[in-house]
């Protein structure tokens, strides 16, 4: 009796495992998609030369 509950226990911890790992990929892959964007926008921008006809005014 005693294998069973053994058993079954390690399957749930499996499960639960597997789990966090597909759930760890989904956030770390949409985190590196993030930064690819932010990082060629941030590219583009660099590349953009000023406009000294659209400078907010001071004094």
């Amino acid at each position: 009796m005693t294998d069973k509950t053994d058993k079954s226990d390690k399957s749930d911890k499996t499960n639960w495992t597997g789990a966090a790992a597909l759930a760890g990929a989904a956030i770390g892959s949409a985190a590196l998609a993030a930064a690819l964007l932010y990082a060629s926008r941030r590219k583009e921008q660099a590349k953009k030369p000023a406009n000294p006809d659209h400078a907010p005014e001071t004094d």
